[in-house]
């Protein structure tokens, strides 16, 4: 078998990091990825190698690394010491040395003895996938609480990752005088202050879960229902955002280009009111201390009335990447095959051609009624009036009308309403009688039914 080919990017200097990145994949079979604990490839996935390479490529350059070279290096087995063999070892540390490499990427979880080992090897810095994402929400994360959840991810880690390098302190002394005995290793020292660290952390979490958690509250006070977007990273999340929103939250294809999650009021067409809350993006082997810290702040998609999943549809690996964002909504509770909430909105339209646009509008429509995808563009606005008016409708699936007659005068019970139903219609009669159509959650609808008996109607 001839060796995987290295690609090369030709560029001029630029005072950023150089690094090469290295995608070592199983041989057995395209698209497997290697579970390195066991050695054993997990279940096939319709990934491409060129595609996985490809994306790790991507991650790099979202914190500006000067990325000079990539290979797919294709493995058999996993190597307990190097993850890599040894002829492999010395492939890349040529290569690093050619291209002058200070970090080399490797796009695969390591091991710490692997990753010293590595190291060694190459003269360079070496960092796996979940260093690299770990790198990226450092420093996209914006808000307090984005920065906390991060530094927890990564202190923890930071924390496994401690290997026996301090040779100039073999124990510190414990005690005062000469009655101390040996005391901490520099180690323990350094893990002991990282679990301090850490639960500094999660006390101060734990306030902004709280916090977190009465803003949910108070937003469950409010009759407008909420939309949350999920997705795979750089599918267009906050683009989609942006136009229902008509805000400007940073929208750019990259990699994780927001972190911090937002929220925003949206009047749908028929003149209802919603509030859009835009997440983090998904993205294959998230770190599981990742889902765990931001999970206070996942929890929005589980509070959602409807859950849009937006899917790059141009893209090579939509398949792979839907059934990575899949997995990541089952771990938070969300069951994909089972909740009605979700609703997928197949973005990005604008890159087909005409013959890959017809062919994905007629998978559409060979879907269920009730689980049709919306093909939207939202860079040039395609079906955006398709999507509001999709999720108008879902919306009001289980939700209770009434159409209501107040008298002019009572400006107390219109003010009622609007405050605690969702107000769709409004109009003032000759008389000066005031007419509404509202909607409420089935929950709230008895106080409607007690306080405006018999003025309400209730549709059927």
């Amino acid at each position: 078998m001839d060796p995987a080919p290295v690609i090369k990017s030709e560029r001029a200097p630029t005072g950023r990091t150089r690094a090469i990145v290295i995608g070592p994949y199983s041989s057995e079979r395209s698209g497997w990825s290697i579970t390195p604990r066991s050695g054993s490839p997990t279940p096939p996935r319709t990934r491409a190698q060129d595609a996985r390479l490809a994306e790790a490529h991507g991650l790099a350059e979202a914190i500006d690394l000067d990325v000079v070279a990539t290979k797919n290096v294709l493995l058999r087995e996993i190597h307990p010491g190097s993850f890599l063999g040894k002829g492999k070892v010395v492939e890349i540390a040529d290569l690093a040395s050619a291209e002058e490499a200070e970090l080399v990427i490797m796009d695969c979880a390591l091991s710490p003895v692997q990753q010293r080992n590595l190291e060694k090897a190459f003269s360079a810095k070496v960092i796996d996938r979940t260093g690299l994402i770990l790198e990226i929400f450092g420093r996209r994360a914006r808000t307090r609480e984005g920065s906390l959840q991060v530094e927890l991810a990564h202190l923890a880690y930071q924390k496994s990752r401690l290997v026996r390098s301090w040779t100039h302190l073999e124990r510190q002394r414990g005690g005062f005088g000469f009655l101390g005995g040996p005391g901490e290793t520099q180690i323990e020292t350094d893990r002991r202050l990282i679990q301090e660290r850490m639960s500094r952390i999660e006390h101060e979490l734990d306030g902004v879960k709280r916090t977190r958690g009465l803003h949910r509250k108070s937003r469950r006070t409010v009759p407008y229902p909420i939309v949350a977007l999920v997705g795979y990273t750089n599918a267009g999340k906050s683009t989609l955002f942006n136009r229902l929103t008509q805000a400007d939250v940073l929208a750019e294809n990259m990699l994780f280009a927001t972190l911090d999650p937002t929220l925003r009021g949206v009047t749908l067409p028929h003149g209802g009111e919603m509030i859009l809350s835009d997440t983090v993006g998904f993205i294959s082997d998230l770190p599981t201390m990742l889902v765990s810290a931001f999970r206070a702040t996942l929890e929005e998609v589980l509070e959602a009335d409807v859950i849009l999943h937006v899917r790059d549809i141009a893209h090579e690996d939509a398949e792979a990447q839907l059934a990575d964002v899949e997995s990541i909504l089952t771990d938070l509770g969300v069951d994909p095959s089972d909740d009605r909430r979700l609703m997928e909105v197949w973005n990005k339209a604008d890159l087909l051609d005409e013959d890959r646009l017809a062919a994905t509008r007629n998978g559409a429509r060979r879907r269920p009624a009730n689980a049709a995808p919306i093909i939207v563009s939202a860079l040039t606005g395609q079906g955006i009036d398709e999507l509001g008016a999709a999720i108008e409708a879902r919306l009001a699936i289980g939700r209770i009308v009434f159409d209501i007659a107040l008298d002019p005068v009572n400006g107390q019970g219109l003010n009622w309403l609007y405050e605690n139903t969702e107000v769709m219609r409004k109009s003032t009669a000759a008389d000066g009688a005031v007419h509404l159509t509202v909607r409420v959650a089935p929950e709230r609808a008895e106080p409607v039914r007690r306080r405006f008996f018999p003025a309400a109607v209730e549709r059927a």
